[in-house]
Parts: C-alpha cells; structure tokens; sequence
C-alpha cells in the first residue's frame, strides 16, 4: 500500500485549508488503495471572517487543521520523505498565508523552513508530489529554478507571479490536471476557479491524486 503525506494550512478557504479540497484528497487517496497520515505547521495565524478580512483573533494552524483531520494529525517536524511514498498539498488561502506569504507577495515570497524541507526532501528523493488550487505557487517558489511545470487553472495575475519563479504555467480547466513527469510534480487548479462546483474539484482531485499515487 501506498503511504502518502497530507499536509494542511489550517481549516476554512480564507484562512486556511480549503474543506472541500482536503476532503475530497482524502477519499481519492483511500479510492486509489493508499494510505495516508496528515501533518500541519504548528503555529499561530490571523483568523479571517467569512469576508476573508481579519477578525483580530489568532488561532493554532495545526489545532484548526485537526477537525478535518479528525485529530489524526502530527506537527510537519515529524513529516519525512524517507516515512513515504508521496506527497498532497490541497489548497486554500492558508497555503498561501500560512505556509508562505505568496498572498502578501508572490514570487518574492518566504515559505516556512519546515515546508520548504519537505519539499526539496520529496522532490531529491524522486516522490511525487501533488499539490492543488493555490498551493502549486509554494511549489513553483520552492521548486520553480529546477524548471517545473505546474497549473493553477488560467488565474492571469498568480501565473504572472508564478513565471517569475522560473516554474512553467500550463493552462488547466477545473476537472483536469497537469503533470510534469520528469520531475513528478502533478497539479490541479480546483477553487482557483472560485464559481466551480464540488463534483468539478473533485473530478480534477481524482484524477491528480490517482496519476500521484501511481506515479509513487
């Protein structure tokens, strides 16, 4: 069975890990015969209301990530590549508040040192890494001058920022994805395309997290 790493952002779109996009990674992993664990930073974040403006609040990433979790969840220090076969990020605002400031600054970005860890630890070890929604753009910040190839649908202004990585953009519709076979990077843009409906991000979830798990 194929062991695959979750790593959440939080819980809610505008302040963490979009619910649909988690969930719907979670039931396409078990559909396609892996397993899984999830992992979250612990730290604090600024809360946002259902508007995505701040609420004055601060609330712990990994304490908010365990309700989609169902407390099944460890910090991202305890996450290692040489533990697993692959990797998923689903999106949400969180990828790009809380694992990075991508949504402060794009391609001049910072990405949290554990983050950037796993990733150049995945992607030096040759293990898939599949990322959705906006978190593609952690991948092109941390991955984008090894020439990845990568989608966050057809977003003008976030493919600008992306390029400026060194990454290469591809345009995607909501139920498809893409995948740069050489360096084992499988994206799909789900609620980038805000007006989508579930079954559209799930369709395209489904059909990354399986080319991933094959691919691991």
């Amino acid at each position: 069975m194929k062991r695959i790493a979750v790593v959440l952002s939080g819980c809610g779109h505008l302040d963490g890990a979009e619910i649909t996009e988690s969930v719907s990674t979670l039931i396409a992993l078990t559909e396609a015969g892996a397993a899984y664990k999830i992992f979250a930073p612990d730290q604090d974040f600024p809360v946002a209301d259902r508007n995505g403006q701040p609420t004055g609040q601060s609330r712990n990433v990994l304490a908010e990530a365990a309700r989609i979790a169902r407390g099944q969840i460890q910090p991202l220090t305890a996450l290692h590549a040489k533990d697993f076969d692959g990797l998923a990020m689903p999106g949400g605002f969180g990828a790009a508040k809380n694992l990075s400031n991508w949504a402060e600054k794009g391609a001049a970005c910072t990405v949290n040192p554990e983050i950037e860890r796993i990733l150049n630890e995945f992607y030096m070890a040759e293990k898939p890494i599949a990322a959705i929604c906006i978190a593609p753009a952690v991948i092109a910040r941390v991955l984008g001058a090894e020439g990845v190839t990568l989608t966050v649908g057809r977003d003008a202004a976030t493919v600008a920022e992306i390029r400026k990585t060194g990454a290469t953009h591809v345009d995607c519709a909501v139920d498809d994805y893409v995948t740069d076979r050489d360096r084992r990077i499988v994206t799909t843009p789900a609620y980038m395309y805000e007006e989508a409906s579930p079954f559209a991000v799930y369709t395209g979830i489904r059909k990354a997290i399986r080319e991933a798990v094959e691919m691991a």
